[in-house]
């Protein structure tokens, strides 16, 4: 749990979670660009998850551009085979990106440009930028709409980027103390969503990597319980900064 999300979670000495369509893009880098729609906006409401993308991207020349409603039917990813369960995926091993998103003006936009461009290394992906066991990154590549033309994910001055999350070390230690104990538990159990049940904004740092999922599979269920209990040291006692990987 990070710095800033321990102190959202538990303002005022109130437990509140965060919103869970709120944007997890840095607002010093949201834009992409379009050579026939021109800039696109990823600031105010995109959000990316361990294996997924949610909310909206803004566009001034055509509007609203949607990446998914945050639900995957399977909690994982996008099925893509209807409008009822579609929007972006993100492979946690790869980075590539796949499925669509629809803007009610421009139609489809598909992420998925792994066979046209992924031989020149140019296929629409999440970078992933290394910090310990977490993630975060930069989107690259191309994304293609039939009746856009090429979405640039790849320039290297006006692009979208995610900071990696701010997580304590062990992430377990939610108020920062130093041991792991029955106060960081119970932080731990807001951002509790159950097994493909997608969690909460701002708990990616509970979202521990797992086998098949090294970027952590966008839900917070009993594998990540099992984390935390690795770490629990009890109150006064301080935790082993290697408990958690």
């Amino acid at each position: 749990m990070g710095h800033r999300l321990a102190a959202a979670l538990l303002c005022a000495g109130t437990v509140c979670v965060l919103a869970a369509g709120e944007s997890n893009i840095d607002p010093d880098h949201r834009f992409a660009w379009a050579e026939n729609i021109g800039w696109l906006n990823w600031g105010d409401n995109a959000r990316l998850h361990a294996t997924f993308l949610s909310g909206f991207v803004w566009a001034e020349n055509v509007g609203w551009v949607n990446l998914g409603d945050g639900r995957p039917a399977d909690g994982t990813a996008y099925g893509n085979a209807d409008g009822q369960d579609c929007g972006v995926n993100i492979d946690s091993l790869t980075g590539d990106l796949s499925g669509y998103a629809w803007g009610e003006n421009i139609g489809w936009v598909n992420f998925d440009t792994q066979a046209a461009l992924g031989p020149h290394g140019q296929q629409a992906r999440f970078e992933y930028t290394s910090a310990g066991n977490y993630w975060g990154g930069r989107l690259r590549g191309y994304a293609w709409g039939e009746n856009v033309g090429w979405i640039n994910l790849d320039s290297p001055t006006a692009y979208v980027s995610v900071a990696s999350p701010d997580c304590r070390d062990p992430f377990a230690d939610a108020d920062g103390d130093g041991d792991v104990d029955q106060a960081d538990f119970a932080v731990m159990q807001i951002c509790v969503s159950g097994e493909l049940t997608p969690a909460a904004a701002g708990c990616i740092c509970y979202d521990r990597p797992q086998a098949g999922f090294p970027h952590g599979d966008s839900d917070v269920d009993p594998d990540d319980l099992d984390a935390f209990e690795a770490c629990v040291s009890g109150p006064g006692i301080p935790a082993s900064p290697g408990c958690d990987g």
